[in-house]
């Protein structure tokens, strides 16, 4: 939830360089107190390398960075990593091997007094299920206890924001999303903004509360996960987030669209993203894969080209009858063969149309 505070992090109209090649252009967004947010993008799409410009391990060529109301980044000015209070969450954990996990999550408190010291890290132990861990080693750890201790040891000086690079990348899938879920709470209750960087979507839906999605160095839109996927402001943002495909249109009238799958409201979509279209106007319609629902009955209908079966669903490529394709999601009760032609319904309340001049 916003607040009327200050906020923790400022980044405005913010460019990095290597040399004269330019890594990111014009960032600008901001966090307040418990925040959770995320860039997310390809590799080499920049979101590292702003992480670390925001951390002070990379200077900016153009723009700020204002961390606590202090100006910490411009061009010819970097307040070094240390005098930032922020923490540091890396991927492969950095623990220091010949320490106790104990002496791991104290190492940041060597001003605090014996007394203090001990009841804070417990205190951080607790607050990530190591209470009883403490005199072990890192190798005596798992992976996902090991990202545990670095996680302790990153809050255990009260840091009022915490950068996360990739921190779950080497932990398998299941851990991570219950990882994320844990650290998410865990932040929330302490008010700390944290800021993360990944390509997992799915991590991202489920740490942040924003999403910045970056492509070559362009943040395209900082939003809601819900808006990201429900509201993508162009059709590059709508082919990146979430697994949708687009089908050709041509506008019939003002307020209508005509595909292969028949005539739509464009009233009837959730968004047009402000667009206006002229009748005959070539355009592209997404379909998302939980907008197409299982049907015999239906006139629409697709052949199975391609399926993945996923437990509780079936990931389902259909080829329409122009040679089209859409992606569905159905429960795995329904089960059909490759090559079988099924029927098919559509949420028509989802549909999302753009331009078709956008390059994807």
């Amino acid at each position: 939830m916003r607040t009327q505070q200050a906020p923790i992090l400022q980044l405005q109209n913010v460019e990095c360089r290597h040399g004269e090649q330019i890594i990111v252009r014009d960032i600008s967004f901001e966090l307040h107190a418990g925040d959770s947010a995320c860039l997310l993008g390809p590799s080499g799409c920049g979101k590292t390398t702003l992480l670390r410009a925001i951390a002070g391990l990379e200077p900016i060529y153009d723009g700020q960075i204002i961390i606590h109301g202090n100006l910490c980044s411009e061009l010819e000015r970097m307040i070094p990593p240390e005098q930032r209070k922020l923490g540091l969450v890396f991927q492969d954990h950095a623990l220091f091997p010949h320490l106790s996990i104990f002496d791991n999550v104290a190492f940041g408190l060597r001003k605090l007094n014996k007394k203090d010291k001990q009841a804070r890290v417990l205190e951080c132990l607790e607050l990530v299920g190591l209470a009883d861990l403490g005199e072990r080693f890192p190798h005596q750890l798992s992976g996902g206890q090991q990202q545990r201790v670095a996680l302790a040891r990153t809050i255990a000086p009260k840091p009022r924001l915490i950068l996360l690079d990739e921190p779950f990348s080497s932990l398998d899938t299941h851990l991570r999303r219950s990882l994320a879920r844990e650290l998410k709470e865990l932040l929330k209750e302490q008010e700390i903004a944290s800021l993360l960087v990944t390509h997992d979507q799915q991590e991202a839906f489920a740490m942040a509360d924003y999403i910045g999605v970056m492509h070559q160095g362009h943040l395209l839109q900082w939003d809601t996960p819900y808006n990201l996927y429900h509201q993508p402001v162009d059709a590059q943002i709508a082919s990146f987030i979430g697994e949708g495909h687009f089908i050709a249109g041509i506008i019939s009238d003002d307020t209508h669209v005509n595909t292969v799958l028949g005539n739509f409201s464009i009233a009837q979509s959730s968004t047009n993203n402000g667009n206006q279209f002229a009748p005959e106007q070539n355009v592209l319609v997404l379909m998302r894969p939980d907008d197409i629902k299982p049907n015999p009955n239906s006139p629409l209908r697709g052949k199975v080209v391609h399926k993945v079966f996923k437990g509780a669903i079936i990931e389902y490529e259909l080829e329409l009858a122009n040679k089209e394709a859409l992606k569905a999601i159905f429960p795995s009760h329904h089960d059909y063969p490759l090559l079988q032609d099924i029927g098919f319904d559509l949420d028509v309340k989802h549909l999302i149309v753009y331009p078709d001049h956008i390059s994807l």
